[in-house]
């Protein structure tokens, strides 16, 4: 299904908004939330590094971008290896001059019941929800701090899931990686708040997205929100006043059916 099929009109900020002339890192940057993201905050005044290991897909949104006028900058990155996230933020810091926000979108799952899951597919699972946004946390945090001509607070914001909540079957290691993510963000939000920087997790419900649509082309739609919807709640979290932080936010369709 086509997301511009039912896609509502995005809207544009850029008129006062603090996210104007603002460096924005956002992974898994080529589709679904990441993509939709990209977009709200580009139309918003940022800068938009669409960091994403699927490079030839982030540099065609990105070309899609840029003809809407926003600053659209496409990069290759496999957020779980150490050198790819060093790799990437340096480059950030030398074209852009530093870095003012992370959106952590980048996420995959593996559906299978426990005695069919092997070990590659649980560690490549952690590795891209999990450990993906730590290093990514933590390299750009410590570029936050080194810039002492910051403006504004630095912040991170990492999308977790209803499933960091609830569980269901078949999908042990996204669950493990989603409840993982929600206390490292709710733990960065208590250790990074001295330094300036800000920590939200967005839970999100379920969305018209390739990351179900591809895997369960018979999902009901009616029961899933245009990502667009969480891109604008992910806007409203980096929008608040300067001595406001939203340690978590969630996002659902009104007939979500993996929450009650």
């Amino acid at each position: 299904m086509s997301a511009s099929a039912t896609s509502p009109q995005p809207s544009t900020f850029v008129a006062g908004s603090p996210l104007i002339d603002r460096t924005v890192i956002v992974t898994g940057a080529a589709s679904g939330l990441g993509a939709e993201t990209a977009l709200v905050l580009g139309q918003a005044g940022a800068r938009v590094v669409l960091a994403d290991l699927k490079f030839e897909a982030a540099r065609a949104h990105a070309a899609v971008l840029s003809q809407q006028g926003i600053d659209a900058h496409p990069m290759e990155v496999d957020v779980g290896i150490e050198a790819d996230v060093k790799r990437l933020v340096d480059a950030v810091c030398t074209h852009y001059g530093g870095v003012d926000v992370l959106v952590n979108s980048a996420a995959i799952d593996v559906t299978a019941p426990i005695g069919e899951l092997s070990g590659a597919d649980w560690e490549r699972v952690i590795r891209t929800n999990l450990t993906g946004p730590f290093l990514m946390a933590q390299h750009v945090a410590a570029a936050m701090t080194r810039n002492p001509s910051r403006r504004t607070a630095g912040h991170i914001v990492n999308i977790a899931s209803t499933a960091s909540k609830r569980a269901w079957p078949n999908a042990s290691a996204y669950h493990a990686s989603k409840w993982g993510l929600l206390g490292l963000s709710h733990a960065l939000h208590a250790e990074l708040r001295p330094r300036g920087i800000k920590v939200s997790a967005i839970v999100a419900g379920g969305m018209r997205t390739p990351f179900l649509l591809d895997r369960f082309p018979d999902i009901d739609l009616n029961t899933l929100q245009h990502p667009l919807h969480v891109a604008r709640a992910i806007f409203f979290v980096l929008t608040q006043p300067e001595d406001t932080v939203i340690p978590e936010m969630m996002v659902l369709p009104m007939r979500e059916s993996s929450w009650p």
